[in-house]
């Protein structure tokens, strides 16, 4: 089921979420429908608190070389952390629940990350380049931040005010 991305400034985003306990049929099905959403939106990955859920999940679904978004490369994570970082890259990054706004974002270029698959089993993964940049935004998310954040005083001030203009023109 499609459900909807609550986008900024919905207080929700900045609740940081819980841990998962349950692996069950209920994760199963947020897990499913985070993947509908993120789809319908032309995302590459979603956290459950952009569905309205404070729960430790993420989605990320990179397109492969062919600009396309196989479901056998989905990457399902539940209560995942980072336990290694180097290196730094700038990265253009938008957000569904950002919509229309991209900007250039400094993150860790090598990544490790621990977590759960759906079915509770523990899995690790290093990544690097735009998946690095996908798991940090994301996990971001998890703890309530959202991507401007991260912006100079400057780029955030002219953000704040180009979103204020925008949302009194669909007012």
């Amino acid at each position: 089921m499609i459900r909807e991305v609550i986008t900024y400034p919905n207080k929700l985003l900045r609740k940081k979420s819980v841990d998962v306990e349950k692996f069950d049929n209920e994760l199963h099905t947020l897990l499913d429908d985070m993947y509908e959403s993120m789809i319908n939106e032309s995302g590459v990955g979603l956290a459950a608190i952009q569905i309205a859920i404070p729960l430790n999940v993420l989605i990320i679904n990179l397109p492969n070389e062919n600009d396309v978004q196989e479901k056998e490369d989905l990457i399902e994570a539940i209560n995942p952390v980072i336990t290694h970082k180097d290196g730094t890259q700038v990265f253009v990054e938008g957000c569904l629940s950002v919509p229309g706004f991209n900007e250039e974002v400094k993150r860790a270029q090598h990544i490790i990350v621990e977590y759960f698959d759906r079915n509770g089993e523990q899995q690790t993964m290093e990544a690097e380049d735009f998946l690095a940049v996908a798991w940090q935004h994301e996990m971001e998310h998890l703890e309530g931040h959202l991507f401007i954040e991260n912006l100079s005083f400057l780029k955030r001030k002219k953000f704040e005010k180009e979103w204020k203009r925008k949302l009194k023109q669909k007012s």
